[in-house]
């Protein structure tokens, strides 16, 4: 094995996933010119030994075989997207092992438009953050960096989680797999969940989220102040719970119009 070959698999040893910058740069620090890094990279997508995600996103393939193609990790596929990439919405669920299903679809958010793909049978959706999110640093907070299947990926806290759900249900699976799935969770910081409220600035994801608390206030140990501190926040005037404009109850509390189907948590019906 040739000196440059050495370099890629080690590299490769260390980066299951990666951009085509990230290669070269990693190359070039190491006095490889563009041009041989880029042969390199094309002789290793002829040899099998990288896949090809998507333009410019590769994939180290997984001992297995020659011609054994192993899934990619999607956590890792959905982290490398954009440099500011975070695993968010059902996903985050998902990776915390909080997801009442398993989908095949993976969210990450980024400041960025991008087109959804699919790969390996899983489909990947970037989701652009709220507006008044994208100019903060850390983008409101809740993201954590973890190691994970031998990289590292960018994942929303189960507290911002949460929250980004009330914010597009859309994204969670609808109202029953949002409850069954947070309800999957024995805690959350109430803390970090009020902050993160507060700087999404939106009446209705406050009056959302201070009703799935209310409803919740025991079995998560939600104090009346607390609650307080959210219909501070809820919507002077009624608003639908549901962005479809689903009738039901108005709950006066919140200022919102509650479906039935929620308020009676009917799928427990099918049970």
């Amino acid at each position: 094995m040739n000196a440059q070959n050495s370099k890629s698999i080690e590299f490769f040893s260390e980066n299951p996933v990666f951009t085509h910058k990230d290669f070269l740069a990693v190359l070039s620090a190491r006095g490889r010119a563009k041009a041989t890094a880029n042969n390199l990279l094309a002789l290793h997508l002829a040899s099998g030994r990288i896949l090809r995600v998507k333009r410019g996103l590769y994939a180290v393939r997984r001992p297995g075989g020659a011609t054994a193609v192993a899934d990619v990790d999607p956590y890792l596929v959905s982290s490398k997207l954009h440099e500011d990439a975070v695993i968010g919405y059902h996903a985050a669920l998902q990776f915390h092992e909080k997801a009442y299903s398993l989908w095949s679809k993976y969210y990450c958010l980024t400041k960025k438009r991008s087109r959804p793909f699919s790969f390996q049978g899983k489909e990947y959706v970037s989701v652009q953050m709220p507006g008044t999110l994208r100019k903060i640093p850390d983008f409101g907070g809740g993201i954590l960096v973890l190691r994970h299947a031998g990289g590292l990926v960018r994942v929303t806290s189960l507290e911002r989680t949460l929250v980004d759900l009330f914010a597009a249900p859309d994204k969670g699976g609808g109202w029953e797999e949002i409850w069954r799935s947070l309800e999957m969770v024995e805690f959350f910081d109430l803390d970090a969940v009020f902050a993160y409220v507060k700087k999404l600035a939106s009446a209705i994801v406050a009056a959302r989220v201070g009703f799935f608390l209310d409803q919740h206030r025991e079995s998560l140990m939600v104090e009346d102040k607390r609650l307080d501190e959210l219909r501070a926040l809820a919507p002077a005037q009624p608003r639908y719970f549901d962005p479809r404009r689903e009738t039901g109850k108005h709950i006066s509390a919140w200022n919102l119009v509650v479906p039935e189907r929620i308020l009676s948590r009917t799928w427990e019906a099918k049970e």
